[in-house]
C-alpha cells in the first residue's frame, strides 16, 4: 500500500520516493510509489499535478487501494526520485475546498439543508443544496462564512475510533465504509472528506457567492474563495472599468446607462424594420409584371421585409427568389402561387448549391452559388417538371 502523505501533510509539496511500478497505457504511463503527496482525484476535488522526477503527472486516481500517477514517460521501477507538485495549485484548491466546507457548514446550521453534490473545476466551484434558498437567506450565509474566515478558526483532520464516529453529527453524502476521516471546524462544521485543507480558516481568504440557480427541487451555487476569488474579482473589475469607459459614466451608473443604450438600441432596430419594410414595397413596386420568373439579389433588407418581397413578388410572376448577402454566400427565400415549391425544393438545391425547404408556397434556406449561376437556373426553372 502507498503511504498517503497527503493525508498527513497537506502543505508537503516536495519529496522523495521509490517507484514501485511503471505499467505503460494508451497515452503514457502509470506510475506507483511507494509514498505520495499527490492528491488523487475525488470527493469533488481534482487530483493534483506536477512532475515525478522528470515525468509529467498531469492526472491521479486511486483504484482498488493503488495510487495511480499518470505520467508523460517511464520511469525504472526501484529507482528514487524527487516528486515535486503543482504547489499554487494545491494551495487554491485548498483555499477553494476549506471555503466550501465553512459556506456548507454555514448553510446546513442557519438552514437545515445538505450539501448533496460538489464539483471543483477549473473557473469556479458548483454545490448542490437539497433546497432553495432566497437571495436574503445566501446572503447571510455568504455573511456568516467569511465572518468565520476572519476568525481565523483551526481546521482539524483526525480519523475517530468507531465508538466516537457513531456520537458524532457529521455531514455525509454516502455511507462510508472502514475508517472515516473526518473534517473539524468549531462552531461551524463537521464533515466527512478525503481531500486536503488549510490549517486554519484565515487561511481561506475570502468566500465569495458566485451565482444561484434552481437544480433539481434545490439550489446550485457558484463558489470561489481564497486568490481565485481575487482573481475572479479583478477580472470582474477590468471589464466594469472598460465599460465605464465605452459609456463614458462613472462605473456605479454603469447599469442605468446600459439600459438607456439597451432602449435606444430598441427603438433603433424597430425603425430599422420600418424601412426595410418600406423599401421591400418600394422595391417590389418598381417591377414589372412577367409571365416568367423574377430573381432579385440584396443586401440591406432583413428577414421580415424579405419575406414581405417575396410576397409582394409571387403576385407579379411565376417564381419569386430573393438573394441576401454578397459573394457566394447567400440566403434565399423563394415563393411561388404556380409552384410546389417543396417538391421541386431538391432539384432548387441541387442546381444553386444549397440547403433549405418548406412548405408549398414558399422554401427558404443558403446557397453558395454565384449570381450569374443563380440566374440562369431561374431563367430556365418553368420549364422544369416539379410534379415530383
Amino acid at each position: 500500500m502507498t503511504e498517503k502523505l497527503y493525508d498527513q501533510d497537506a502543505y508537503l509539496h516536495e519529496f522523495t520516493a521509490l517507484v514501485t511500478a511503471c505499467e505503460p497505457m494508451k497515452n503514457g504511463f502509470a506510475l506507483e510509489l511507494d509514498r505520495t503527496a499527490f492528491f488523487p482525484e475525488g470527493g469533488g476535488q481534482p487530483a493534483d499535478t506536477g512532475f515525478i522526477g522528470k515525468a509529467r503527472i498531469r492526472d491521479v486516481h486511486e483504484k482498488e487501494g493503488r495510487i495511480l500517477h499518470y505520467a508523460d514517460r517511464e520511469l525504472p521501477e526501484g529507482e528514487e526520485v524527487l516528486c515535486r507538485i503543482d504547489r499554487e495549485q494545491r494551495r487554491r484548491r485548498m483555499q477553494n475546498h476549506s471555503g466550501e466546507h465553512v459556506f456548507s457548514g454555514t448553510i446546513h446550521r442557519l438552514y437545515g439543508l445538505n450539501n448533496v453534490g460538489f464539483h471543483m473545476g477549473e473557473d469556479c466551484m458548483t454545490v448542490d443544496f437539497d433546497g432553495e434558498l432566497s437571495q436574503e437567506q445566501l446572503e447571510r450565509a455568504e455573511q456568516e462564512a467569511n465572518e468565520a474566515v476572519r476568525d481565523d478558526l483551526p481546521i482539524r483532520v483526525f480519523y475517530p475510533e468507531r465508538e466516537e464516529l457513531d456520537r458524532l453529527e457529521y455531514r455525509s453524502k454516502k455511507e462510508i465504509a472502514g475508517r472515516v476521516r473526518l473534517v473539524e471546524i468549531p462552531g461551524v462544521d463537521l464533515c466527512a472528506c478525503c481531500a486536503p485543507h488549510v490549517a486554519a480558516t484565515g487561511e481561506i481568504g475570502i468566500i465569495k457567492l458566485l451565482s444561484a440557480e434552481r437544480h433539481r427541487g434545490g439550489v446550485r451555487l457558484q463558489l470561489l474563495c481564497g486568490l481565485d476569488a481575487l482573481d475572479d474579482y479583478r477580472r470582474r473589475q477590468e471589464a466594469c472599468q472598460s465599460v465605464s469607459r465605452l459609456l463614458s459614466v462613472p462605473k456605479e451608473k454603469i447599469a442605468p446607462a446600459v439600459e438607456r443604450q439597451l432602449e435606444m438600441q430598441q427603438k433603433q432596430k424597430e425603425r430599422i424594420a420600418a424601412l426595410s419594410l418600406a423599401l421591400a414595397g418600394r422595391m417590389a413596386a418598381e417591377i414589372p409584371e412577367t409571365a416568367g420568373n423574377l430573381v432579385v439579389f440584396d443586401d440591406l433588407l432583413d428577414e421580415v421585409a424579405l419575406r414581405e418581397l417575396v410576397n409582394l413578388l409571387t403576385e407579379k410572376c411565376r417564381t419569386a427568389a430573393v438573394f441576401s448577402g454578397s459573394g457566394e454566400r447567400w440566403r434565399y427565400i423563394i415563393g411561388s402561387r404556380c409552384v410546389d415549391l417543396r417538391k421541386a425544393a431538391r432539384s432548387i438545391n441541387a442546381a444553386i448549391g444549397g440547403r433549405g425547404g418548406g412548405s408549398p408556397a414558399m422554401i427558404q434556406g443558403q446557397a453558395s452559388a454565384d449570381r450569374e449561376r443563380i440566374r440562369v437556373f431561374f431563367e430556365k426553372f418553368e420549364s422544369l417538371d416539379t410534379s415530383d
